[in-house]
């Protein structure tokens, strides 16, 4: 009798056992989708140097994000480079991605002539660029295109390169690219001066067609520009050697900026830098970070001239004698303040 009961309460133990852990599992199973249901969705579109990796690096860092794709094009380097680029700073982080080519040429079929001041492979000459992922075969612009169809108004672009994929998937189906969530550019001199010329920054600058197709193609925009990382945003040689000691992640992108440190104190100065894509990426990524916007119009010079590739901000509620302003698209949101001063450590914070 005794050894029944025995049985019994093993039998019953071995039930709440049973239950209480298919109760944990499925609370589990619960637990991740509403993590799923809630992540954001993103294609970064990169042209990938140093400040592009770092950009790349801290989205992946990111639980909340889920980057279902890399764009490449040329830019600051040329497309081949520029995809190992990319391949290697998701393998750096942690993650794998699909990771398309794109454009070689700019919207008018010129081949872009590639540019870096990250030197020859855009990532400090340091010999860090060995991807064991290869690319993804297929078009860039057709990534684009068929993602946003599938995920119709979740999908947002971050654009820390020229516009050209962007502008080409506008061309190619402008009712699809309807459907993208928001674009994330990181372009313009914003309210500041350039760095391609005294009114253009580099971005808009190689592909200043593509820039306004992207402006008035009417989908939602929010530009980062070169003033919102210049001054306390300015990563110094003593954040560079933190990102060093930090670890393997830190050690990877200090290596990178190398060249353009060096470059910067070629001009005279201490070697502090402007890392724009990783900024514009926090802005994405952590809404606190922006201070102060403006809503605008956004007008891209495309003539031949001492303008190209400058952005003109038309703000929403002010009164203009060169244009009338009633016939706007008030579609570009223009970041004007960040956390300048909190940018280097909460960028440490993510990458540790």
């Amino acid at each position: 009798m005794k050894r029944n009961i025995s049985i019994c309460m093993i039998i019953q133990l071995l039930v709440v056992c049973i239950i209480g852990g298919c109760s944990n599992n499925m609370q589990g199973t619960l637990d991740k989708n509403v993590t799923d249901s809630s992540t954001r969705k993103i294609i970064i579109d990169t042209d990938t140097g140093a400040d592009d990796a770092a950009a790349i690096i801290l989205a992946a860092m990111d639980k909340n994000i889920e980057i279902l794709g890399l764009t490449v094009l040329a830019g600051n380097v040329d497309i081949d480079q520029a995809t190992q680029n990319a391949l290697m700073a998701l393998e750096t982080a942690g993650i794998s991605a699909p990771v398309y080519k794109g454009a070689v040429e700019n919207y008018k079929g010129e081949e872009i002539q590639a540019f870096s001041v990250f030197g020859n492979d855009g990532m400090g000459d340091n010999d860090l660029i060995h991807p064991s992922a290869e690319y993804d075969e297929g078009d860039a612009v057709d990534f684009i295109l068929d993602t946003v169809n599938k995920y119709p108004d979740e999908v947002e672009i971050v654009s820390i390169g020229p516009a050209t994929n962007i502008a080409k998937a506008i061309q190619k189906d402008p009712e699809t690219m309807k459907k993208v969530k928001k674009i994330w550019s990181m372009g313009t001199a914003g309210l500041g001066p350039g760095n391609s010329s005294p009114v253009s920054e580099f971005n808009v600058y190689h592909d200043p067609d593509a820039y306004k197709i992207m402006l008035d193609s009417g989908l939602d925009i929010s530009i980062i520009g070169l003033d919102a990382c210049n001054d306390k945003a300015m990563w110094t040689p003593d954040n560079f050697k933190k990102l060093s000691n930090a670890n393997s992640i830190g050690s990877f992108i200090d290596s990178s900026f190398e060249k353009l440190r060096e470059f910067y104190m070629s001009n005279g100065t201490d070697g502090s830098v402007m890392n724009c894509d990783a900024l514009a990426m926090m802005c994405v990524l952590y809404p606190d970070f922006v201070t102060d916007t403006i809503t605008c119009h956004g007008s891209c010079i495309t003539e031949p001239g001492e303008t190209l590739g400058q952005v003109i901000f038309y703000q929403k509620g002010f009164t203009y004698d060169v244009v009338k302003t009633s016939d706007f698209d008030y579609n570009v949101t223009l970041i004007t303040g960040v956390k300048k001063d909190e940018y280097f450590n909460r960028y440490l914070k993510a990458i540790k």
